[in-house]
C-alpha cells in the first residue's frame, strides 16, 4: 500500500514539489505493487468507461482511463485554465465569507463501468502532475449491477455500495496503490475524492468473473482470455513487459504490447508462462500470435496441458508439440482432437516474445458447473 502522510498535522505534507522544467516524471513518486500484473478490470481499450462525474471543470473525467502514462504539457492552457491529463474538478467553496471552505464530508465523484465484471485485488490512483491540486483524500466503492446501467440506475437510493477502500490520504504526483480483500464481484465502481482536486489515472487490478450464462451462449470461446477468467499463475521471466498481455483480449498494437523477456544465456534451458483457463475445458484451436516481435520474437513454442493439479509434473501432456515461430506473424493450429485441460503451460525456445495466445474451445459439464459456484459465491 501507499505510505502518505496519513497522520501528519500538516495538510500539504504529502504535496509534490513545483514542476520546475525538465522532465517532469524526475521527481515522480512510483510505487511497486503486487496485484499490477493483473489484468486492469479498468482498461478502456476492453470497453471500460467512466460514464459520470459530478463535476469535470478543469479536465475530462474520461482520461482517467486512457492507456499509458499522463502527458504534462506546461505552456498547454485554455479558456477555463491550465489543461491536465486527467479527472480535475474546480475547487470547493464554503457557505460564505466567514465560512470559506468546504465542509469535511463534502466529495466530487465518479462513476466507472469495468470492461469485465470482477474480483478486485488491487487499485492504483495515480496523481501524476497534481502537485498542489490532488485531493486530499480518497475512497473507492463496488457495485454489482446486471445488464448495462445507466448513472440514474446506479445512483439509485435502493443500489448497495460497498467499501473497497476507505478514506485516506493520497499522495501529489505519485502512484497510490491500495489493496483490497473484499472477495466480491463487481461491475461498477464509485471514485471519491475530497474534497476536490485532480487525478490522472485509475487502474484497477484483478479477475475477471464472466457471467456462466453469457458464456453458455457464445459455445466456443478463448478458455484463456482475462475476458472469461484466465489468469497467469507463473512464468519464467518478466523482464521486459507482463506476460498477462498474452491473453488480453485485444490484438497487439505495438513491441511491449506482449511479453518480452530477457535474452536467456544458459543452455538447456528455456521461458515459460503457466496459465489456469476460464476453468475446465476442451481445447480445440490455438492460435499464438508474433505482431510487432521480429528480431527477438520467439524461436519455436510448444503448448502442454493440464487438467487438475499444475504441481504434479506427472500430468502435463503435449497439446502442440515444439513448433517453429515466424516473427511479427500470428499463427493458427487446429488439433487433431479436443483436449481437456484446466491448465496450459506455453513453452518458448531459448527466449524471446509474444504478443497473443488464444486457447479455443468450450467448457466441460464440470468446467461450467464450477464456474457458475464461483459466479454465486461471489455475486453476493
Amino acid at each position: 500500500m501507499t505510505t502518505p502522510a496519513a497522520h501528519s498535522t500538516d495538510p500539504h505534507a504529502n504535496d509534490a514539489n513545483p514542476y520546475g522544467g525538465g522532465d517532469p516524471y524526475a521527481d515522480y513518486r512510483g510505487g511497486d505493487f503486487p496485484f499490477t500484473s493483473l489484468v486492469d478490470l479498468a482498461d478502456r481499450r476492453f470497453g471500460a468507461g467512466v460514464i459520470a462525474a459530478n463535476d469535470e471543470f478543469f479536465a475530462e473525467r474520461e482520461n482517467l482511463l486512457k492507456p499509458g502514462p499522463a502527458v504534462f504539457d506546461p505552456e498547454h492552457f485554455g479558456h477555463k485554465g491550465k489543461i491536465m491529463d486527467g479527472w480535475e474538478t474546480r475547487r470547493r467553496r464554503g457557505t460564505d465569507g466567514d465560512h470559506p471552505f468546504p465542509a469535511d464530508d463534502e466529495h466530487d465523484w465518479a462513476l466507472i463501468r469495468l470492461a469485465a465484471p470482477g474480483v478486485i485485488r488491487g487499485v492504483t490512483v495515480d496523481t501524476a502532475h497534481f502537485r498542489g491540486n490532488y485531493p486530499q483524500q480518497i475512497s473507492v466503492e463496488g457495485t454489482s449491477l446486471p445488464g448495462s446501467p445507466g448513472p440514474e440506475d446506479l445512483l439509485a437510493p435502493d443500489v448497495k455500495w460497498e467499501e473497497l477502500i476507505p478514506r485516506t490520504p493520497v499522495r501529489g504526483h505519485a502512484a497510490n496503490g491500495f489493496e483490497v480483500t473484499v472477495e466480491r464481484r463487481f461491475t461498477h465502481l464509485r471514485l471519491k475524492q475530497y474534497p476536490d482536486g485532480g487525478i490522472a489515472r485509475l487502474r484497477v487490478h484483478g479477475e475477471a468473473v464472466p457471467d456462466p450464462e453469457w458464456l453458455d451462449v457464445l459455445g466456443t470461446l478463448d478458455l484463456a482470455s482475462v475476458m472469461h477468467g484466465g489468469t497467469v499463475e507463473d512464468a519464467s521471466d518478466r523482464f521486459y513487459s507482463s506476460p498477462t498481455q498474452i491473453i488480453q483480449p485485444d490484438l497487439s498494437r505495438k513491441m511491449d504490447d506482449g511479453w518480452e523477456n530477457r535474452r536467456r544465456r544458459v543452455r538447456g534451458t528455456h521461458d515459460w508462462v503457466r496459465f489456469r483457463l476460464a476453468a475446465q475445458g476442451e481445447i480445440r484451436a490455438v492460435e499464438i500470435d508474433t505482431a510487432y516481435l521480429k528480431g527477438n520474437s520467439a524461436g519455436w513454442a510448444a503448448l502442454y496441458g493440464c487438467d487438475g493439479d499444475p504441481a504434479d509434473e506427472a500430468s502435463w501432456f503435449e497439446i502442440l508439440p515444439k513448433t517453429k515461430l515466424q516473427p511479427d506473424t500470428p499463427h493458427r493450429f487446429t488439433l487433431p482432437r479436443a483436449v481437456t485441460a484446466t491448465h496450459v503451460r506455453l513453452d518458448v525456445f531459448p527466449d524471446g516474445g509474444l504478443a497473443r495466445m488464444r486457447v479455443h474451445g468450450s467448457l466441460t459439464e464440470a468446467g461450467r458447473a464450477a464456474l457458475g459456484r464461483r459466479f454465486e459465491a461471489l455475486d453476493g
